[in-house]
């Protein structure tokens, strides 16, 4: 099983990026699927989450408004889409599967639920 995320860079402030996840080995269509970040000297953070056969969603709070997850079954990737980037969202972007989707964002952002990781893409956003 593979998680390969790409799509990272450097950004304005206010700027648009769009991150994907393409797997392999594991289909994203039976997969509860997130995106983590974690900023240097900072722990692993909770982005966003879509649940399985559905488009239903999770998102932190700190990206609401902004940032949306949408999966593309037919390619096996998940995207996450980032507009009105702001500094604070300078971090490594990872994405994420596991098998059970959590009643609550608090257990989806356990890191440990997580069964499959991929490789993570720096995103940068200049002030």
């Amino acid at each position: 099983v593979q998680l390969q995320a790409s799509g990272g860079g450097l950004v304005q402030t206010g700027g648009s990026l769009r991150l994907s996840c393409a797997a392999s080995g594991v289909s994203t269509r039976n997969f509860n699927m997130a995106w983590f970040r974690q900023a240097p000297g900072k722990e692993r953070e909770f982005v966003g989450a879509i649940r399985q056969f559905s488009i239903t969603t999770y998102y932190a709070d700190s990206v609401k408004g902004r940032f949306t997850i949408s999966r593309d079954d037919a390619k096996n990737t998940v995207h996450l889409q980032m507009n009105s980037l702001k500094p604070d969202d300078t971090a490594v972007y990872y994405c994420a599967a596991r098998s059970s989707w959590g009643v609550t964002i608090a257990i989806m952002a356990l890191l440990n639920n997580y069964a499959y990781w991929g490789q993570g893409t720096q995103v940068t956003v200049s002030s």
